[in-house]
Parts: C-alpha cells; structure tokens; sequence
C-alpha cells in the first residue's frame, strides 16, 4: 500500500478485534467470556466494564491516529496546527467523547458506575491536549499518564516519511512525558527496521542501541522480556503489566511479539491476557503488518472494522 498504510491497517484491525474486551481486568471473567471460542475477536456483546461502543469501532487509542490520518488526507501544510483542530473537533467539547467525560464526573458519586458509559470514552492525555489546546499553550501534551496515545497519533504521521525529530513532535502534541516519549521511539525504530526488511526488528533494536544512553532502559526490558520466553503470556502480562502505561504495556507486547508466529496468533494472545489489550495491540498489529505485509492481516478481520475501508482507499 502507498505510504506503508497496511502498518496503520494492522494496528487498527488489531485495535477494533481487541476493543469488545477491552481493560477486563479479572481473568476468570474473561475466561467465562471466551470460553469454547477459537477467534474471540470482534465478540457481537460488548463486555468491556467501563464504556460500550459498536463492535467494529475502535478504541480511543486508535482513533487519534484516525484524527491524524485524516489530517494528513487533507493536506501536508501546518500538519500540527490542523491537527489540533481536528483533536478539538473529534475530542474536544460538543463531542460524543467531551459529553462523555461530563457524564463519569456525574456517576464518580454512584458507588459501581462502571458500565453506565454508552458510548466512546476519552483517554487522559486527550483529555489535557483539548484543554491545553483550548489554552493556547505551546506544549498541548498531556503530563499526568505515561501511556500510548502519542505513538497512536503519531504512526499514520510516521508512515508518511517524515524524520523522527518531527515525529517527536507530534508525540509530543499529545504527550510530553519522557517515558511516553521514549518508548514511543522505541517502537518507531522497531517499525522502521520492520519495514527496512529486517528479519527480526528486536535484534536490530538491541544491536543499533546497544550503547546508546537514551534507550538503555528499553534494552535492559527487552533483554528482561527475552529471559520470559518459555512462560506463558497470560502469566508474563500480569507481572509485567497488564494497565495501560509504560512501561508494562510495551514490555507485554514485546513478550507477545517473541512468542507468537504471525498477526492472528499475537493478537488472540494479547487479547487473552486481558487488561489494555487495545494499546498493546496497536503496536503488535502495526508490527506484524510491518514485518509481514498486508496479507498477514486475516481479511475476515479486515472487513470487520468500521475505519479499514478509508484506509484501503489510499491504494
């Protein structure tokens, strides 16, 4: 595909198979959930305890890079400035997510609100970039979460070409924590060795960065992840992390990465283990499509997600 989008496909395919059962912390319900299935993908009932959306959208996650891949559709001038824009128009108040926000501040006072939420639900570091954005200040990025909205933003962005000096910047729209920042990198480098035809991305990772200061943190997790081959990943995602920040939720990606064979095999997996199943999918996804092409995408899935098409279009 023009532009390497199969990579952005594959994590948005990934993101809307994971989203019915996304953040199922307890175990022993999701078991109860997918017993008896084989592909456990795009289930018809929501079961995800805080918000409930169509099966085929996706989750917050992915849409902020459906937000900057159209910003990119319309034009490649001022990119930051219309992006912005266009957070505050998808985002931002008057929004189904803005109007949603509204409504957990209202049932925080109903002691098992969880559920209550018809609708998309707005992650925090979107939260802080519309207000900031709406404050007119130079650093929109959110401060509170390390989590992977930055790098959701930024991968249509990277997929077009642009260095990694002004995808840092993009990231940095919507997050400016150094974790955030870093292990966003991280998975660029990985993507773009991915795409260079490197037979595994990882090795080249850990060669290129062996004595590179900035990275050393992510070289000693991934050598620690290595070392957890052999142990089941339902087991490994729960000690590592299971939540939405780094560096748990990059750490359990690469685990399923290392363990699995293909696209299909590491996105059931992922799913299996529960917890922010849709972050670590939008990077594992997005990684086999890389390493793999578009053929690896299972296409049953493929004409199963409600934003596949907009992306096939730009053939």
């Amino acid at each position: 595909m023009k532009n390497n989008l199969h990579v952005f496909l594959g994590a948005t395919v990934a993101d809307a198979a994971a989203r019915p059962l996304h953040w199922v912390y307890n175990q022993k319900k999701l078991l109860s959930y997918i017993k008896g299935k084989k592909d456990y993908t795009f289930l018809k009932k929501n079961k995800s305890p805080f918000y409930n959306i169509k099966t085929g959208k996706v989750s917050g996650y992915n849409e902020i890079g459906q937000v900057m891949f159209k910003t990119l559709l319309e034009d490649h001038r001022n990119i930051e400035e219309r992006f912005k824009k266009n957070i505050i128009r998808n985002f931002g108040p008057g929004s189904i997510y803005w109007k949603n926000l509204n409504l957990r501040a209202k049932y925080r006072k109903v002691k098992d609100w969880r559920g209550i939420i018809k609708g998309p639900w707005i992650h925090q570091n979107i939260i802080e970039t519309v207000k900031n954005i709406k404050a007119n200040k130079n650093l929109t990025g959110g401060t509170k979460v390390n989590e992977s909205d930055g790098y959701c933003a930024a991968l249509p962005y990277f997929l077009y070409g642009y260095n990694f000096n002004s995808i840092k910047n993009i990231i940095s729209t919507i997050t400016v924590s150094k974790i955030s920042i870093k292990y966003a990198l991280a998975k660029f480098y990985l993507l773009d060795f991915a795409l260079k035809g490197a037979n595994d991305p990882i090795a080249e990772f850990l060669k290129k960065f062996k004595k590179n200061s900035y990275f050393r943190i992510i070289i000693k997790d991934i050598k620690k992840v290595k070392k957890l081959k052999s142990k089941p990943h339902s087991l490994v995602v729960k000690k590592l992390g299971m939540a939405c920040s780094y560096p748990g939720t990059f750490n359990s990606s690469i685990h399923s990465i290392i363990i699995s064979k293909n696209y299909k095999e590491a996105v059931l997996r992922t799913i299996k283990a529960g917890g922010c199943n849709c972050s670590r999918v939008n990077f594992i996804g997005a990684y086999f499509a890389a390493l793999r092409g578009i053929n690896t995408i299972p296409k049953s899935w493929i004409k199963k997600t409600n934003p596949s098409k907009k992306i096939l279009d730009q053939k």
